[in-house]
């Protein structure tokens, strides 16, 4: 374990004071890499906190721009960004927060082509997209390649929360994203956000609960939340938890599955 310097213990000072993460906790936190793929509503907090935690080298992948519209939940970019990349905005605003640390950016969009290269590099990735393609894609590849996935969810005045863990090895028995919805909801749906809205403040709750899972994952803290779909209702202001199994007839992580590489 690396000794921390004079700064570092000033720094992460209310960590280290915590029994249960100390120096070996934040050396863990300063020793990971964590992808962030989105620099959006669940994207910005996540990074954040992430920053200002010490995650030592923290990835963004996004090939958007800042726009007006964004401001009411993307609370990494200022309006002084608009019409900027999103991954240079995120990238300025996190050295702000933590200039010790080393942010990554990639300004394009996650492909079929591109993400095992990318994703071979992290420990983790934070699903912050806003598609079920993409979504898919990145539980696909964080199971062949062995990664860890805590992946959100917004659309309205609701958001969800889960941990897919089934690509470690030591974890194959647990669920994997295609478990929980083998399939996805057809062309004609309303879930996105740019097209039935959503309350900002949800994206901040979700984004910084997955932030909070992250640090938890890396450091080995509590209960995880694979297996389990915390769901948030902010019109009644109420949680609830949802537990789901590895299906035995899931296309990926089934006994007979048909996936077995990214195309």
């Amino acid at each position: 374990m690396k000794e921390l310097s004079e700064e570092q213990f000033q720094r992460y000072a209310r960590h280290l004071i915590l029994d249960e993460v100390g120096e070996e906790g934040q050396d863990k936190l300063l020793s990971a890499k964590v992808l962030c793929v989105g620099a959006g509503g669940l994207g910005s907090p996540v990074a954040v906190y992430l920053a200002a935690a010490g995650i030592g080298t923290i990835g963004i992948i996004d090939d958007d721009i800042v726009d007006l519209s964004n401001l009411q939940r993307q609370i990494i970019h200022a309006t002084s960004k608009i019409g900027a990349p999103k991954v240079d905005s995120a990238r300025e605003t996190l050295s702000q927060i933590n200039p010790t640390i080393n942010v990554r950016t990639y300004k394009q969009r996650l492909t079929a082509a591109n993400i095992q290269e990318i994703i071979r590099e992290y420990d983790l990735i934070v699903d912050g997209s806003d598609n079920f393609e993409t979504r898919y894609l990145i539980n696909d590849a964080a199971y062949l390649n062995g990664k860890i996935v805590v992946s959100g969810a917004l659309l309205r005045f609701e958001g969800q929360l889960t941990t897919f863990r089934s690509g470690l090895k030591s974890k194959r028995d647990e669920p994997c994203y295609r478990c929980l919805f083998p399939n996805a909801p057809s062309a004609n749906s309303n879930n996105r956000c740019e097209d039935v809205g959503i309350l900002g403040s949800v994206a901040g709750v979700i984004g910084t609960l997955q932030a909070t899972e992250v640090l938890k994952e890396i450091i080995g803290l509590g209960e995880t939340m694979s297996g389990k779909l915390l769901i948030f209702d902010a019109m009644n202001m109420q949680f609830r938890k949802i537990r789901y199994k590895r299906r035995l007839d899931c296309v990926l992580c089934g006994d007979a599955s048909s996936i077995k590489d990214i195309t």
